[in-house]
């Protein structure tokens, strides 16, 4: 009797592999022609898929078939250059053949003793991070702290509030659990995931603190002192600041030399955020915005934001990687190894909450030597220029206005009618398939936000959403 044997043989993947990269290519050629954000309804992709998988397999040309009938009108083309929604989450050709290539090679990296290219690439290629942006020094694995790469900055965070909680209570949470009446901050303007994370870290919404902003949406100091401050006469444990470069809302930056002064003074941790805009700081004249970062005791940005490094991939950094390693480990009999018990080697699972880690490293170090530092820097100011063209274009405007002057490269605006108008603008823009815009409410208005930071967006692409947003406003009016 014939053994059968289902797997793809290495023949049929070259094959199949071939068309799938042509595929890509060729997508990203006409990606422009696709509605930008996708305009079926609730349930129509999955009222057209199977009740039940299939029992024999299929072949790659019918499941492509369906990609194209199926899937495909499902997209919201976050590759499109006419994407200017939320923030970008990027990628570019290195940056796919490398995650290609670590799928490839299929490597679990937990350990060092795992794979050790995994590990050590990954390790070098966030040391290069922190001399390419002028972070700290202490940053680099090879002095007190270290760099990681995560999932998200959402997790980033997560990481950091379980250090610092640890920290203020002498690691004492999390050998007998339950929390003390230790509180933490951020401004109104910080990422949400901040209060999920305080949830999941066990210490509660009820101790999370909102500071105000200024006029500028970024953290008061004084505030922030004033709450510690009272805190602390009411017998709370101030333990943990989120400050931020670059919110989401406005792309605001909050004062992080002062916060951190202030966050010395007390003996609380600092973290700062800096999801989207920290890829700015491989451009030396963005650094000002970066001032005070020496005062941080963990940072994170996201490459897959605006470093054309694609989902997932959160760079999180801290001041002394003892810390995160005693918060984090654990070590069962079966991953006792002859080299991490001599100590000489990075494991990064205990760097962050997962055990299994994939090997991001590889796409990042893709990215990095495709552009280089110039390239980098290229391409991040002119989508800082485009942002400020826009700019002018609404300042120059009789019928619309400005947020603010953008610090980076997201510019909020709005037509100067009311929040409906502006609702009912959005919608227009965002079912005409040919822009996808969101919005954010600040001041208590509607505010639309373009977020300028596409790969491939150009000058012609901003200036055609510009000329369809006066259309559209016109066909309102």
């Amino acid at each position: 009797m014939t053994k059968k044997n289902y797997h793809m043989s290495p023949a049929q993947f070259r094959e199949e592999g071939k068309k799938m990269i042509d595929w890509i290519a060729d997508y990203y050629e006409q990606v422009e022609n696709y509605p930008v954000l996708s305009q079926v309804e609730p349930g129509d992709i999955r009222k057209d898929l199977p009740n039940a998988a299939p029992a024999q397999g299929e072949s790659f040309d019918a499941m492509m078939q369906d990609v194209e009938q199926l899937i495909m009108p499902g997209i919201t083309h976050w590759q499109s250059p006419n994407f200017f929604a939320y923030f970008p989450a990027n990628t570019s050709g290195p940056s796919i053949l490398g995650e290609l290539l670590s799928a490839g090679l299929g490597v679990q990296g937990m350990l060092w003793a795992t794979s050790p290219a995994c590990t050590e690439l990954e390790s070098q290629v966030m040391d290069w991070l922190v001399d390419m942006m002028d972070l700290p020094q202490y940053f680099k694995t090879t002095q007190n702290g270290g760099g990681v790469i995560q999932d998200t900055a959402s997790n980033a965070l997560l990481t950091a509030m379980l250090c610092a909680r640890e920290m203020k209570t002498n690691f004492e949470t999390n050998r007998i659990g339950g929390c003390p009446k230790i509180v933490a901050y951020i401004s109104s303007q910080t990422h949400s995931s901040a209060e999920k994370d305080i949830k999941v870290i066990g210490v509660g919404t009820q101790n999370l603190r909102t500071i105000e902003v200024d006029e500028n949406f970024a953290m008061i100091p004084e505030k922030l002192e004033a709450q510690i401050r009272k805190d602390l006469e009411e017998g709370y444990i101030p333990f943990f600041v989120c400050g931020t470069i670059g919110t989401t809302s406005s792309n605001a930056v909050d004062p992080i030399r002062e916060i951190g002064e202030i966050c010395r003074r007390y003996d609380i941790w600092m973290h700062v955020d800096a999801a989207m805009a920290g890829s700015a700081s491989v451009c030396p004249e963005q650094r000002t915005a970066f001032d005070g970062l020496e005062l941080a005791k963990s940072y994170a940005f996201n490459p897959h934001k605006w470093m054309f490094t694609n989902f997932d991939c959160d760079c999180f950094f801290v001041s002394d990687k003892s810390v995160l390693i005693k918060t984090l480990s654990v070590l069962p009999e079966y991953l006792k190894n002859e080299a991490t018990a001599t100590g000489a080697v990075i494991d990064y699972r205990d760097w962050h909450l997962q055990l299994g880690r994939r090997f991001r490293a590889l796409k990042l170090w893709f990215v990095i030597r495709h552009y280089g530092v110039e390239g980098l820097q290229y391409h991040i100011r002119e989508h800082i220029r485009l942002a400020g063209e826009f700019s002018k274009w609404v300042n120059e405007s009789n019928d619309f206005e400005l947020l603010n002057e953008p610090p980076f490269n997201l510019v909020c605006f709005r037509h100067k009618n009311n929040d409906a108008f502006n609702k009912k603008l959005i919608h227009s823009l965002n079912t005409s398939g040919k822009i996808y815009l969101t919005h954010t409410v600040l001041n208590g208005q509607f505010w639309l936000r373009m977020s300028i930071g596409q790969t491939q967006t150009e000058l012609k692409h901003v200036q055609d959403a510009w000329r369809l947003i006066g259309e559209k406003s016109q066909s309102i009016s």
